[in-house]
């Protein structure tokens, strides 16, 4: 099964919303509802509201974007449903409104992601053809803020532009490398004794999601990543691969 949530929109006369999978708030916090709720206010009369339910699966609090993708596909549905014919770029500024990853899933794929997440440049998403990605889900429940204020701590400002193209073939994973990790293994040793663990199994790249907690490790053979699995119980662990689709 894909590692995937998802939203089904029904109309009714008043906005709501409804989750199953895990359990999540369904108030004007949740991302879902912030993003009905603005897109909607820009909406002026509309034949009808719709009732959104959520089937999740996505983890929370792992650094994978459910949360923010799911605010980026109700923007999109809305802006279909209603006929809105707003752009994507005007979607994209909307979703920025709601939080700094929204912008990124209202197009999805492959991006270069500059700035706070507002300046993207599409990339060929073909260059992750053929590789399998197992993510590993310890239960530990990473906050962003604290993440990105520890972080803040000891980054020091870096005005160079890399020479390296970001994605590229033959892929360079030696380069690759996330500033979140060497604020959150301190705190958190788990996390580096994942990612070493990922490392030993063969990964041509492993580490952390975001601000985390799930570890990823890229293979280039989908058997190998898939017998992989049930080393890292009792952490929840996925297997995929990119897809994309028109």
């Amino acid at each position: 099964m894909d590692l995937e949530d998802a939203l089904a929109f029904r109309p009714l006369p008043s906005y709501q919303l409804s989750v199953e999978g895990i359990d999540l708030p369904v108030d004007e916090s949740n991302l879902i509802s912030k993003a009905y709720q603005l897109i909607r206010s820009m909406a002026g009369k509309v034949d009808t509201e719709y009732a959104i339910h959520l089937i999740k699966q996505i983890p929370i609090g792992g650094g994978l974007g459910g949360g923010s993708s799911n605010a980026a596909a109700t923007l999109n549905a809305l802006n279909h449903l209603w006929k809105l014919n707003f752009s994507l770029q005007k979607l994209e500024k909307m979703g920025a409104e709601i939080g700094a990853d929204v912008p990124f899933f209202i197009k999805g794929g492959v991006q270069l992601v500059e700035g706070i997440g507002d300046i993207l440049t599409p990339v060929d998403p073909n260059l992750l053809e053929g590789y399998s990605f197992l993510l590993v889900v310890p239960p530990i429940r990473i906050s962003t803020p604290w993440a990105y204020h520890a972080l803040n701590k000891t980054l020091q400002p870096n005005k160079r532009h890399p020479k390296f193209s970001p994605l590229s073939k033959p892929m360079k994973w030696e380069l690759f490398d996330n500033d979140f990790e060497r604020v959150i293994r301190k705190t958190y040793p788990e996390i580096s004794n994942i990612k070493e663990k990922l490392q030993k199994a063969g990964a041509l790249y492993a580490g952390l999601s975001g601000s985390g907690s799930t570890v990823f490790g890229v293979f280039d053979n989908h058997q190998k990543a898939e017998a992989l699995l049930e080393n890292f119980s009792p952490y929840q662990t996925f297997l995929s691969s990119p897809v994309f689709r028109c």
